[in-house]
């Protein structure tokens, strides 16, 4: 680093301790002193926040006032120009496990290309006492799951749909995913397609394998919300109310039960396709006899970059005042959904405790979140 004018310069070299992207960069200087620098989104800014050790030669002030000199001109640089910023996935499927979360999201990203675990944090003090948060990818597709108790398990009324190209890839995950599970719709051909399964996993959770035939398909694991019970015949409304809330939405195709398909009644939902911030959903009815119905186990998290936005969300989605707590809201179908600002993602992820510790003490006390508390929070 230099003067301009060639009248002072200095090197330093040091080895990077942690860096997370989008969230943290972290390095020990060859002298010992520490360096961290943290990326938080909050509303529409980004905020740079860098902490360091000071060296013994100059006044902390000074050197307090050249760190802020470097970032005002590392901030003037960026909004000079354009740079690409990976999007985020707008609605996240979040998974409730009693306390598999960890081996569950291990287990499902060996069974599809493009998979991984993110990463996994664990909350102390809630509920339901030490919490792990698992952030997972399959087939390049966004996925969350929690461990926190045995509150609610999963049941078959929502269910992912993977779209597969060929007889043996359906085989192949049908093998998987059916040791230890249930079998819902035995696996063979259908009008539909020549080949199709339906199984509930080892953990509860609902797949249905379907060999597309040649069709393309946009998304390779599609969830699939099915409408039972009293809620039997809603899934075109739900589908058309779900495009209304969202921006770049649309309802596509429908297959609909004729008049011989009772006890499904003429005119609802057979298979209906709907698209929301362009991720792909797929709704049913059934009239028959159902044990089951949508709860919080399989719920839907709506990352949001302001406060308006999560305003925006609460709003128009929440239904049942009494599901409202830590973000979570159900809606006027029983779907869950969990309204989240975009910077909690880094909040959860810091591996500080104490400051983890500090924002989960204070989004428990909320039901719709707060961004600047949760921000005051986080920054002690």
């Amino acid at each position: 680093m230099a003067a301009k004018d060639g009248s002072a310069r200095f090197d330093f070299s040091g080895t990077h301790a942690a860096v997370r992207k989008y969230a943290l960069i972290e390095y020990d200087m060859d002298d010992g002193r520490h360096v961290r620098v943290t990326f938080t989104q909050m509303l529409e800014h980004v905020y740079v926040t860098e902490t360091f050790d000071p060296e013994s030669l100059n006044p902390e002030q000074m050197q307090r006032d050249g760190w802020q000199a470097i970032l005002t001109n590392f901030k003037r640089y960026v909004e000079r120009g354009t740079v690409e910023v990976a999007t985020m996935q707008k609605i996240v499927p979040h998974l409730w496990y009693d306390k598999e979360a960890r081996e569950a999201a291990e287990f499902y990203t060996s069974l599809f290309p493009d998979s991984r675990v993110e990463y996994v944090t664990t909350l102390q003090g809630t509920p339901s006492g030490a919490v792990d948060v698992v952030s997972f990818v399959l087939s390049g597709q966004e996925f969350m799951c929690i461990s926190a108790g045995p509150y609610f398990q999963f049941t078959p009324a929502i269910s992912f749909m993977v779209a597969c190209a060929t007889p043996a890839e359906v085989d192949a995950l049908w093998e998987q995913l059916a040791d230890g599970g249930k079998v819902l719709m035995e696996l063979g051909a259908y009008p539909f397609s020549t080949r199709y399964g339906w199984v509930q996993d080892r953990y509860g959770l609902s797949w249905q394998l379907i060999c597309m035939d040649g069709r393309k398909s946009i998304q390779r694991i599609t969830p699939s919300l099915l409408f039972v019970g009293e809620r039997c015949g809603k899934a075109e409304e739900a589908m058309r109310f779900y495009a209304s809330v969202f921006r770049d939405a649309k309802v596509g195709d429908m297959s609909r039960y004729g008049a011989n398909a009772a006890p499904d009644k003429e005119g609802t939902v057979m298979y209906g396709e709907f698209a929301l911030v362009g991720q792909q959903f797929i709704a049913m009815d059934s009239a028959h006899k159902h044990a089951f119905t949508f709860n919080e186990a399989f719920s839907f998290l709506i990352r949001c970059d302001t406060q308006a936005e999560i305003d925006y969300f609460w709003e128009r989605l929440s239904a049942v005042p009494e599901a409202e707590q830590c973000g979570w809201l159900k809606d006027t179908y029983g779907v869950s959904w969990q309204i989240v600002p975009t910077a909690m993602d880094a909040m959860m992820r810091d591996e500080d405790p104490e400051r983890r510790a500090r924002v989960t003490k204070a989004f428990l006390a909320m039901k719709k979140f707060d961004v600047e508390q949760l921000q005051r929070a986080y920054e002690g």
